[in-house]
């Protein structure tokens, strides 16, 4: 999909959907929390229908993306007792919950296990990975976090340019404004302990405009 395109069909979205605002609630310390009564309103009437493979194989991924999210922040915050990890652990969770939404919405199984335990394998060697880097002390785990945070904006773009179902992209574009608020937060809790991030994966472009954002 061309970017004029896509923009075009989020400004479209946005305008479709007035509820689009209150799915997402963001505190002060930039908690983005989504909001499963309004979600469930936003989507009510719309036009469900068969899926393609990618656009499925897109929301079982996200699904335990959004969850790998909350986990990482769980184990980390029984390591170091941060707040940041418990507040946006516990919104990465109605993140999950918004995917697992659309899962039943289209009849596809629910790939979520355990805490720290997934289907997908390359989501478990990244579990695995960043847990393990964020261990070793707390600037590695909220250069953890953002990195996270950085994974999950990249993936929700390349998942939103795969369909055109209005009710999928909805989901996905709050859950990036979600990820962008959780990347300034962690980013924010970097700074007040005397360390910048640098992008991980994000362009230094794009990672500057979401900053400022």
């Amino acid at each position: 999909m061309f970017l004029g395109s896509f923009c075009l069909l989020l400004a479209v979205l946005s305008t479709a959907f007035a509820s689009d605002q209150d799915l997402l609630t963001v505190t002060d310390n930039f908690t983005s929390e989504l909001n499963d009564s309004a979600l469930g309103l936003a989507l009510t009437g719309q036009p469900s229908g068969g899926l393609t493979a990618p656009e499925k194989e897109g929301l079982l991924f996200m699904a335990e993306e959004e969850k790998l999210a909350g986990d990482v922040y769980l184990a980390l915050n029984e390591k170091w007792n941060l707040r940041v990890f418990d507040n946006i652990g516990q919104a990465e969770k109605t993140h999950e919950a918004a995917v697992v939404t659309l899962l039943e919405r289209y009849s596809l199984p629910d790939p979520i296990k355990g805490p720290g335990e997934f289907s997908n394998e390359t989501l478990q060697r990244l579990y695995d990975d960043l847990v393990s880097r964020g261990s070793a002390s707390v600037k590695d785990a909220l250069q953890v976090g953002a990195a996270v945070e950085e994974i999950d904006i990249l993936d929700l773009e390349e998942r939103m340019a795969q369909t055109d179902r209005e009710d999928i992209l909805l989901v996905y574009a709050n859950l990036k404004r979600g990820s962008e608020n959780h990347l300034r937060a962690f980013v924010n809790n970097l700074q007040r302990q005397g360390f910048e991030y640098n992008p991980e994966y994000l362009s230094q472009e794009k990672y500057d405009g979401i900053i400022s954002g």
